[in-house]
């Protein structure tokens, strides 16, 4: 329920979630007592202080040898069963420069990029990870600052005196004047008339130029979907991703935490305004791209965020069918991996009562993103916490629309059975007066509908009907076989057979 949504959960960064859990002489000193996010090991101090350094002196080739390799290590040794100590524990070994600081810092950084020339090429890893970590840091501040009960004066003052410090309006700007600054939107319309190569160099400049603006552009267009997403306007977020088209592959894809993050949220908005079949699609094709390449990031630093997404993607992946039921969007591997994991619940889903609610609930706040309260907290007396004012917002909202939609799925079942029924038979059969059944057609038809993204209505619903003279008349839209992709799977499973038969060695 609303109370159990924990917004204080670790970060699964992208740069070095937690590696999976190991045996207890591997992670000596970290699963041999309780964690206390507020005890910092000496060799913490260390790595915290030479990287502090290195990041004041602009030493990049240090800063890329601790990010990349020191870190992981670290991590690997000390905390593979607890997390880093908290940044209040870090912050007095780097001068207390950590939140209101990194505001200033990124600030600093994007002045140089917008207003300077940057003459450089950067891997897109790099530039995913700054606009990833801007948007992640403006999150964590939110939270932050809206958790003001037991706050010390110190704290309390800080944010008084730091009071625009990630103001919600700067983020926004500095995101979009990447996109305008890089004409990263033009670069793209261009590319569609044959006039440029950015998808094909994957946003690099190999004649002499530099990909940073751009790439920052590019990213910048997805981390507006996101602060649109945790703020709960999801019209303005689609629309700022409009430029990419993600029905195709693209420069987001190369970056498998961009990847992720793109279709996670683009799949949650369509969600939120009812454009499931958009959202199951998307869902469809990033979970079956997980399933058949997680293998090749175990090593990765971002592997269990990718195990974190995908796993939340299918619990938003089975809301969406339960609401819209499109099963033949569903590839098979797909869907076997969904009823392996969702469908006790799913069917609960299905009877809308106060069972099915709950595993609405659970699903929803489980998959959702962390919300946010933009607005500046007001620090008077008595403080209190409101960081989960947004979160709970949100999930009243979607249950309300599950609400909406409780008698739908019992018309569904009964219009699969028929070609035409009267209306008069039809409430017979719903136990409800013909008044009420008409109420229920046409919320049928409003809620199986939604307008795209260029403003037309499309049709989400998998039976439809029209009414001619009392007379309920049945479309049932075809499920067209596809014969080919059965035949591809199979070719695929009889080669990966044959080379694992090609690998053995007889004696």
């Amino acid at each position: 329920m609303a109370s159990s949504y924990d917004y204080d959960d670790p970060r699964g960064s992208s740069h070095a979630p937690p590696p999976p859990p190991a045996s207890s002489s591997s992670a000596a000193g970290a699963s041999d007592v309780g964690y206390d996010p507020n005890f910092v090991p000496d060799s913490v101090k260390t790595f915290v202080v030479h990287l502090y350094r290195h990041i004041r002196e602009k030493n990049v080739y240090e800063i890329h040898q601790m990010y990349e390799g020191s870190f992981h290590r670290l991590t690997d040794r000390m905390f593979r069963e607890s997390p880093w100590p908290s940044a209040e524990a870090i912050a007095p070994y780097v001068d207390n420069d950590h939140r209101v600081e990194s505001w200033d810092n990124y600030c600093s950084l994007f002045g140089v990029v917008l207003h300077g020339v940057v003459n450089m090429q950067l891997p897109n890893q790099w530039l995913w990870d700054m606009v990833d970590e801007f948007v992640y840091q403006f999150q964590s501040y939110c939270q932050y600052r809206a958790k003001l009960k037991n706050r010390t004066d110190d704290e309390l003052q800080l944010l008084r005196q730091y009071d625009q410090a990630w103001n919600v309006y700067g983020v926004l700007n500095y995101l979009q004047a990447l996109v305008e600054k890089s004409t990263i939107i033009q670069i793209l319309e261009r590319e569609k008339e044959g006039l440029e190569q950015f998808t094909a160099t994957d946003g690099y400049d190999y004649e002499g130029g530099s990909n940073v603006l751009k790439m920052l552009g590019y990213y910048s267009m997805i981390g507006l979907l996101r602060v649109h997403c945790l703020l709960g306007d999801y019209h303005s977020g689609l629309k700022c991703l409009a430029p990419i088209d993600i029905s195709q592959q693209g420069v987001y894809t190369i970056v498998i935490g961009s990847h992720i993050s793109t279709i996670y949220h683009y799949g949650f908005a369509s969600l939120m305004l009812r454009r499931y079949v958009d959202a199951i699609r998307e869902f469809n094709k990033i979970l079956l791209y997980i399933l058949k390449y997680k293998q090749y990031h175990q090593k990765s630093p971002q592997y269990d965020q990718i195990l974190k997404k995908n796993e939340q993607m299918y619990a938003l992946l089975a809301i969406c069918l339960s609401l819209c039921p499109q099963t033949k969007l569903i590839e098979e591997n797909v869907s076997s991996q969904l009823k392996e994991k969702y469908n006790d619940k799913m069917t609960k889903m299905q009877r809308y009562d106060d069972e099915a609610y709950a595993v609405y609930d659970e699903l929803f706040s489980y998959a959702c993103p962390k919300f946010i309260t933009p607005a500046a907290p007001v620090l008077d007396e008595p403080l209190t916490n409101y960081n989960q004012d947004a979160y709970r917002l949100q999930l009243k909202l979607f249950l309300y629309e599950v609400k909406q939609q409780q008698l739908l799925s019992g018309v569904r079942s009964f219009l699969k059975l028929y070609s035409t029924i009267s209306i008069g038979k039809l409430a017979q059969y719903m136990e409800v007066d013909e008044s009420t059944l008409r109420t229920i057609l046409m919320t049928y038809k409003h809620k199986m509908h939604a307008v795209d993204s260029k403003g037309n209505i499309t049709s989400n619903a998998d039976v439809d009907f029209y009414i001619n003279e009392d007379i309920i008349h049945v479309v049932e839209s075809k499920t067209t076989k596809r014969y080919g992709d059965y035949f591809l799977r199979q070719i695929l499973k009889f080669e990966e057979m044959i080379g694992e038969l090609d690998r053995v060695k007889l004696e």
